[in-house]
């Protein structure tokens, strides 16, 4: 009896850890039918994401960042563009209020302007006017020496011309009708508020003053094309006081398209080895020529020529370019002038028209040299301070009576044996 009661309890021991260990794989079956019960979609977007991420030939660190990466450059475009649509109604909203300003201007009622009918010469239909500035200018008269003293002094507020928002200005200045001759001031770089302090004289009677207008036109540089104007003023010098030194501010105005004759342009180099005491003038091209012959058309050529202390010295021409207004030469003359020389000569250029029955024509002229200025003393200087690099440059062609006046070329120079050189 004794030896059957300890196996009771043994086996009875091992019936508890039998239902024990039973009902565990009961609780895990009813856990797991429930999670795939609850989310089956989940489960199978996590299982395609994974599959599809090993797929890839990178680390997952590498491809969350460049996911993150995407997705910041998603929401930087976004943002752009709801800015630029922020700026584009503020601007509209801007633009408006300035439209109702300007058609407001001027009709209060306070000023004799709002009440005075303008001139329709003064109306601009459609837009409003451009304001192009203001000039300061002195004129003189010496009665003695029959002599008009026309001072260039500053200009204010100029109209941008480039694209950076500034000009390179500069002043002609002449007396019509006569138009004995045209002066220039220096050009200045990337300013609207150029400081000339530039004076010109012009040889004319007391009676031919009373008859003149004072023209100074205002242009903006360009060393490769069409000089831009900007505007110009124009002074009757009959209505002048002539017992004192006028000077004064003017608004520049439009420029007038009458009574200025287009003669063309014409664009050459330049080039001067001091050391070798070689100087090479390369005639490239010229437009717009006048028009000579009865077809509307020109037989062109251009003579270039060197004038030594203002008396002729040099000289070669082109080919001749039969029945075009727009010629293109490409030739080169080289001449020597030593550098002691160089400061005392003068370059003629001069277009002509070439006929074979009659004399041959003038159809523009324009020199450089220590004579001249505004745009040809520029290109020469340039042409100067960068010795040995060919310095190219576009010039409007004057008429040769106008550059013959201010040259005043004397006859050939004599003998190179009787030359204090």
């Amino acid at each position: 009896m004794p030896p059957t009661h300890p196996p009771t309890p043994h086996s009875s021991h091992p019936a508890p850890n039998a239902s024990a260990s039973r009902a565990p794989p009961v609780i895990s079956t009813t856990s797991t039918h429930t999670n795939t019960t609850i989310n089956p979609a989940a489960a199978a977007a996590a299982n395609f994401f994974n599959d599809l991420l090993d797929q890839i030939p990178l680390p997952r660190w590498a491809i969350y960042t460049i996911f993150v990466a995407g997705v910041l450059l998603i929401l930087l475009c976004c943002l752009c563009i709801c800015i630029k649509c922020c700026c584009k109604g503020k601007k509209k909203k801007r633009q408006q209020k300035t439209g109702e300003n300007i058609n407001l201007k001027g009709v209060n009622g306070k000023t004799t302007t709002a009440l005075v009918q303008p001139d329709v010469a003064d109306v601009d239909y459609g837009s409003t006017k451009k304001q192009r500035g203001k000039l300061l200018y002195s004129l003189e008269y010496n009665a003695a020496l029959s002599e008009l003293i026309v001072g260039v002094k500053q200009a204010d507020s100029l109209m941008a011309m480039d694209l950076g928002g500034s000009s390179d200005p500069y002043v002609k200045v002449y007396i019509c009708p006569d138009k004995p001759k045209t002066c220039e001031t220096k050009v200045f770089r990337h300013t609207l508020n150029p400081v000339f302090n530039e004076q010109f004289n012009f040889q004319i009677s007391k009676s031919s003053l009373l008859k003149s207008t004072a023209v100074m036109k205002v242009f903006d540089f360009n060393r490769f094309s069409k000089h831009n104007i900007i505007g110009e003023l124009r002074v009757q010098l009959c209505n002048v006081d002539w017992n004192h030194v006028i000077e004064e501010w003017q608004d520049l105005a439009e420029p007038a398209k009458f009574e200025e004759e287009e003669l063309g342009e014409i664009c050459f180099s330049l080039r001067y080895v001091p050391t070798a005491g070689k100087l090479t003038v390369v005639i490239l091209e010229a437009k717009n020529l006048k028009s000579m012959d009865i077809g509307g058309s020109s037989d062109p050529y251009v003579k270039v020529q060197l004038a030594l202390d203002k008396r002729k010295w040099k000289k070669r021409k082109t080919s001749i370019k039969k029945k075009t207004l727009n010629p293109y030469y490409n030739e080169s003359f080289t001449f020597d002038v030593s550098f002691e020389q160089i400061q005392r000569v003068n370059l003629v250029v001069s277009v002509w028209d070439h006929d074979a029955m009659t004399r041959n024509d003038a159809m523009g002229k324009i020199f450089l040299g220590c004579d001249a200025t505004g745009n040809q003393l520029r290109h020469w200087a340039d042409m100067l301070s960068n010795p040995r690099r060919p310095v190219a440059q576009w010039h409007s062609l004057l008429s040769a009576q106008q550059v013959n006046s201010t040259l005043s070329l004397k006859k050939k120079i004599p003998l190179h044996s009787k030359l204090p050189f």
